[in-house]
Order: structure tokens, then sequence, then C-alpha cells
């Protein structure tokens, strides 16, 4: 049985000024590695930096990287009792966040008042400030209080229906997108056409993105049984190279596909998920014909195969040309309508050169006007994201998409949330915008209906600098919606910081 004496709680150790000298020590020392290794990164991308308005963020996010190469948590742990910053929210002022610590440790160590040296105020917020001229480059200035931006994918009815155009507009949307993949120049043109009158009728600026399609790999012509339609678990499947598969003894299930090239590349025992990830399964032959496949994972009720639903292989290294002919043929009318460019599947720093070339073969001096964002939706484009975000903001106006749905795909769903966000501390730290992208408010957006976890997910999106919706007969509502939810989040935190206003729920009410 414990004693009283046992109980009693150990006196903690004060804090000793020897500790604070280590600590000194030690920070110096990782600032000096830092800027060092950040240095030499800059050096090595300075060819690529033809806009001198980024160099200052490149040279941020070199001194970014090379901070995040050491594992600062006991660091961070150690700070924290002085009263000081762990270094938790320095993705946007790398060394004025360092040099401010140590400036104040310095003076904790009894070094002279005027021999310390803090950053001015302008350099500590420089990066926040760049951060909010690139949002303002991109999507246009603020509509109202509301920091954070709203983009709205348009559906075919925006070539026709004026109204609802004009609706989008008042109720708040920012920039407006094209999704290339579907419909044609004539319904695009339309659509522009009816948002630039309800600019000039409302008064409200907006921006046109148009979304390259890229080569997404779907499904074409579904073959199945007439007496059972459904797939279950460990049955099996043919994925064709043609696109109208023909019926055999030995394959009930087919399915075509739009991208056989991906077949050469594809080996046994890897990973296929069809329709966003809702079928699962695991190649088992690679025949001249196609791909065999085994369903390892689907709902109880089994799953019904549809044509035009996208095929990930996330275990595939697939390095193809990211625009295709078609691309090619869009941009011709992309580069002279849209404000930006969405850039699909970009994987590499070459992929980036192959829109860069294209885009200053149909503008000429003036291609660097316009704006690109890379969507970011494998594993590759999230190894490369450094790379990607100097060659582009170098020089263009760039974004980054958190492209959601194929990312979760590719690199697993239990990873998404992390890598999510690694994405948005790199572009903090590069000052770049970041659209937070997929299934936003997608039951209110289908149903009129939210979830309670959709509510919570778009709250959280107030750390991008853009969200995005996706059509549906609700959106008005949705954008409204999400326009007050944003608006009171943004009260509460800027970015990941806490912003610690009042809090008034707990108060009297009068």
């Amino acid at each position: 049985m414990l004693s009283l004496k046992e109980l009693e709680p150990e006196k903690e150790k004060p804090l000793e000024l020897k500790d604070a000298q280590t600590l000194l020590s030690n920070l110096k020392q990782l600032r000096q590695e830092v800027y060092q290794k950040g240095q030499e990164t800059f050096t090595r991308w300075q060819p690529l930096l033809e806009r001198q308005s980024f160099r200052p963020s490149a040279l941020n996010l070199a001194h970014y990287l090379a901070l995040r190469e050491h594992d600062l948590r006991v660091l961070q742990t150690e700070l924290m009792p002085w009263g000081l910053s762990s270094l938790g929210h320095s993705e946007a002022r790398v060394l004025p966040n360092l040099d401010a610590v140590i400036a104040t440790l310095s003076i904790i160590c009894g070094e002279k008042v005027k021999e310390v040296k803090y950053p001015t105020l302008t350099t500590f917020f420089g990066g926040e400030l760049m951060l909010t001229q690139n949002v303002t480059e991109l999507f246009g200035g603020q509509r109202s209080s509301r920091r954070i931006r709203i983009m709205v994918t348009f559906p075919t009815e925006a070539a026709h229906d004026y109204p609802m155009v004009k609706e989008l507009l008042q109720r708040g949307m920012n920039c407006a997108r094209i999704n290339c993949a579907h419909d044609t120049a004539t319904e695009w043109e339309a659509m522009i056409e009816n948002l630039r009158r309800a600019e000039v009728e409302t008064g409200f600026n907006c921006k046109v993105l148009m979304d390259l399609g890229g080569p997404k790999a779907r499904t074409g012509q579904i073959i199945s049984p007439k007496s059972k339609k459904r797939l279950y678990f460990g049955e099996i499947m043919l994925l064709t190279r043609t696109m109208q598969p023909k019926r055999s003894k030995a394959y009930r299930f087919q399915a075509g596909c739009t991208l056989p090239e991906i077949f050469d590349k594809v080996q046994v025992g890897a990973t296929v998920w069809i329709d966003d990830g809702k079928l699962k399964a695991q190649v088992s032959q690679v025949l001249p014909e196609g791909i065999e496949l085994r369903i390892t994972q689907t709902r109880p009720k089994g799953f019904r195969l549809k044509p035009d639903k996208g095929l990930n292989f996330p275990d595939t290294v697939i390095d193809l040309n990211p625009l295709t002919n078609k691309d090619y043929s869009d941009l011709n009318f992309v580069a002279t309508h849209a404000n930006i460019v969405g850039y699909s599947f970009v994987q590499k720093v070459g992929d980036l050169d192959l829109l860069q070339k294209a885009l200053e073969e149909r503008l000429g001096e003036h291609s660097h006007k316009i704006a690109i964002i890379a969507k970011i939706e494998t594993q590759q484009a999230v190894h490369n994201l450094p790379e990607l975000i100097v060659a582009a903001a170098g020089k263009h106006p760039f974004g980054v998409m958190i492209a959601r749905g194929d990312l979760a795909v590719e690199i697993g769903y239990e990873r998404l949330a992390e890598i999510q966000e690694e994405i948005l501390w790199l572009c903090e730290a590069a000052h770049i915008p970041v659209v937070w992208a997929t299934q936003v408010l997608e039951n209110l957006v289908s149903t009129g209906t939210p979830s309670r976890a959709e509510m919570t997910d778009a709250a959280m999106a107030e750390r991008a600098e853009c969200v995005m919706l996706n059509k549906g007969p609700f959106v008005n509502q949705a954008i409204t919606i999400l326009d007050d939810v944003l608006s009171r989040m943004q009260e509460h935190q800027s970015k990941k910081t806490p912003q610690l206003r009042a809090l008034q729920v707990w108060q009297k009410q009068e």
C-alpha cells in the first residue's frame, strides 16, 4: 500500500540559466546549418527564378526545407517553458522566427539589450504579406471580410442559364472553374460570356480557371452477365486494352480502358482502384489483351461497374505525357480565354516545361502573365513538390490544388491528412496559395443537406487560400453556407495559428 509520502509530488527542478545557455548554443548552431543548407539549395534554384518577386519566397522555402531536415521535437519542448516560440509557426518566416527566438534567449542569458538584434516587423511579417499579394494576383481581391476565396465548378447549364451564373457570383464565387474534360469550346465561350456579363451587372470580378483533362485513365464499355451485374470479393474481371471489349466465356466481367499504354507498365501483384476507390483489385495476370484483375475489396452487396469511372494504379510508376493531344488542342482556347490554367497529373519539372512551352507558343512574351495551378494527385508529385513550386512560380503566378480524390487513392486514405498537412506547410513556406478541393460540402451540393463531418472539413479549409465546390443542384446554398463558415473560422484561426478572439459562447446572454 502506498504511503502518503510516496504520493507527494516531487519538487520540480526550476529553470536554470545554464539550461538557457545550452539552448541558445543549440539554436545558433541550428540557425547556421539552416542558413548554409538553404543558401546551397537556393543557389541551385536560381536559374529557374525569372520572376524577381518570387526570389524571397524561394529563399524562404529553401530555408524551410533545411529546417525540416531536423527533428525539432525536443528543441520545441525545451523552448516552451521559457515562454518562447516553439518554432511551430515558422513556415512563412524561417530565419526571422529563429532570429527572434535567439534574440530573446540572448537577453535571458545576460547579453546586453543594445547588442541583441531582432528582425524588423516588416521582415518578420513579410512572408504573410507576400502570400496575401500572391492570392490577390491569382484569385483577385477580397469582396468582403472573408479572406478565403471560393471556386465553383461550372456545369454545362452555365452556358445557357445566365441567371444561374449571376447568382453564383452574387453569392460569393471568386473563381469559376471550367473542366475541359467536359463540353466543347462552344459551351466554354458561352459560359465565359455569361460570367463577364454578370461581372458588369453586379460589379464583382471573377477569375476563370480552365482545367485541362490530362491523361486520366477511365473505364470504357462494360460487359457483364445478364443475370449478374455486380462484382463481389474474390471474383475475376478483365480490363482490356480496347475501349470496347468483346464477350468471351473466359471473362464474364470486362471493362475497356481509355489509356492502354498503362498496361505496358503494370506488373502482377499491383493494386488497381476503380471509381475513386470504391472497388479495389489486384493484378493477377498481364495478358496481350489486357490485365486480369482479382477483386480484393468491395461493398458487401457487390459493386456494379460503370463506364467513364476513374482508374488508379498507385503501385505503378506511370510516366506518361501529362498533355494529351486534346489538351494541346484545348490550349488554343484556354490560353486566350482563361486567367488560370489547371494542370492535371503534373509530377515532375519536365511536365511543367511542356506546359510553359505550349503557352509560350500561343502567347509569346505574354505567356508569363497567365497563372498555373498544379493539381497534386500522385505520390511522385508530392515528392517533387518543392521543385515543382520553384519551376512554376519562378515564371508564372502559381498555386497548388490538393486534389484529394485521386491523391487519397494514390497514397492511401490513411495518409491523406498527413500529406495534406505537408503540402500546406510547404506552400506556406513558399508563400504559394493552396486550393482545398474534392468533396467539399458534397452532400450539401448534391442533396441540400450537409453531413456533420463535411461541415468540419469545410471549417478546416480555412487553412488554405481557396476552397473548391463541385457542381450540383444545391451549389448556390453551399456557397452561402461556406461563405458563413469561412468568415467565422478566420476569426479563430489564421493558417494554423489560433486567433484568440474573446470567446462568446459561454458569455451571459442579455
